[in-house]
Parts: C-alpha cells; structure tokens; sequence
C-alpha cells in the first residue's frame, strides 16, 4: 500500500487552488485532508493532520498563513505572490528557530516556465542585450509578473558574475513606462489581455542574431506538476528555497 502525504491546500475556491485540490486528490501518493477558502480559519489545519500546506491565496494572507504552519510543524508550498526581499528574510529568521520545516515559495510552477528562466539566465551572458516581456489576463493584480521579476534576477546575477555590462539604450526621452521597468538592470515589460493565461518571452540580442526564449501556458492544469513536485521534495529541503529550480537537477 502505498503511503500518503498528508495535503492541506489553502485558497481552495480560487482558480489555482481548484486545480491543486483536483491534482492532490488525484495524486496517488497524497490525500487532501483540508481545503479551506477566504474566511476558514487556520485552526482547521491542526485537525486535519496535514504534513504539507499549499498556498495559494492572495498577498495580504499568504505572510500569516505561511507562519501558522511553519510554527505548527508543516511543511509550505507557496504560489501566492508579494514575497519581497522583506518578508523572505522574515521567512528565513522564522525557519531558523524550525530546523526541520521546508518551505518552497515559486513564482511559476510550470516546468516549462521554470527550464525557460534557467536557459535565458545561462544564455544571457553570452548576448549584448536582454529585455524581457510577460503577457497574462487582465486579472492579474501585480505587475511585472513575479515570474518575470525571478528571470530578470537571475539573468542579472549570471551577468554580472561574467562581467558583462548592462544592455545598450540610447533612449533620453521616453513616456512614463514606454520602456517597461527595470529589475536589477533588465527591463521588463507587461502585457494585460483578455484571452491570455500566462506567457513569457526573454529577447536576447547580439550583432546580427536573436535568441527568443518563450514559454506559453495556456490552462492553469500545466501548473500542476510543479506543484505535486514541491509537495513531494519540501520535506527534503528544510529551511527557505526560493524557486522551483531549486528542486531540479538543470545541471546548468
């Protein structure tokens, strides 16, 4: 018999914790044993028995959510957006007085996604100049995405280990946001349409080529593999790990 994880997944009701409830119920491996929506308290958790508690609710909630488990003894996967510099260290100070807790926040949890970042991150020392462009439903409350935001920092630290400058632009008179703006030296522009899911494009150039890197997800179902991988590698990796790459073997 095969033996289960304990699930718990908080922001049932939205379009992504839907999906997630549908995935771990189906994941041979797991059990959902709570899924709770805006309003349900956290002391539920403690009833269920859950091992591992995914996220995926809003900004103003993740940040206590994520804190009521880690004190608790389990273990987080974290899909919401709005974890900046700030609250990540929090994160890691709480982690440190729970040694054995893991906590996995990622931006995107397409595989695809995740392998995109990580190739124009490689790819980007080797090239002039890089913008980034990521287009999603009109829904979407942060821009830039934190998706692209994750890009743009590791294609600025891979850069800048190499010794390579920042992109040319000649612009001195530009409308406000003509140029998109700027996460640590790489431009990110957004797009908001009806009819999009969530896509990226990293434009690479150099003398005479174009290098485009793009992932397109066209229904939140392509999310869920990354998210029943984090379920399953959170306990191994106590402590913080900030994106989904942490957990792959790119060999990059």
């Amino acid at each position: 018999m095969i033996e289960q994880l304990a699930v718990a997944v908080l922001g049932a009701n939205g379009r992504m914790g839907a999906e997630a409830v549908k995935a771990v119920e189906a994941a041979a491996d797991m059990k959902l044993v709570a899924a709770l929506g805006r309003g349900d308290s956290l002391e539920a958790l403690l009833a269920s028995g859950a091992e591992c508690v995914v996220d995926l609710t809003v900004p103003e909630s993740t940040e206590a959510n994520v804190r009521f488990a880690v004190e608790n003894g389990m273990h987080v996967v974290v899909g919401t957006t709005g974890w900046d510099a700030g609250r990540l260290s929090a994160l890691e100070t709480l982690l440190a007085g729970h040694p054995p807790i893991g906590v996995l926040v990622a931006p995107n949890f397409a595989l695809g996604s995740v392998l995109a970042s990580a190739f124009a991150a490689k790819a980007s020392k080797y090239f002039e100049s890089v913008e980034i462009i990521e287009l999603h439903h009109p829904d979407k409350v942060d821009a830039p995405s934190g998706t692209a935001v994750r890009t743009a920092q590791l294609i600025a630290a891979e850069r800048s280990g190499a010794g390579v400058p920042a992109s040319p632009d000649a612009t001195s008179s530009e409308r406000a946001g003509a140029r998109g703006c700027d996460v640590d030296g790489v431009r990110v522009h957004s797009v908001r349409l009806r009819g999009l899911v969530a896509h990226q494009e990293v434009l690479l150039g150099g003398p005479g080529e174009q290098l485009t890197l793009r992932h397109d997800s066209f229904d939140r179902a392509s999310f869920m593999p990354g998210v029943l991988l984090g379920i399953r590698g959170v306990a191994a990796h106590p402590g913080l790990t900030v994106g989904l790459d942490g957990y792959l073997d790119l060999g990059l």
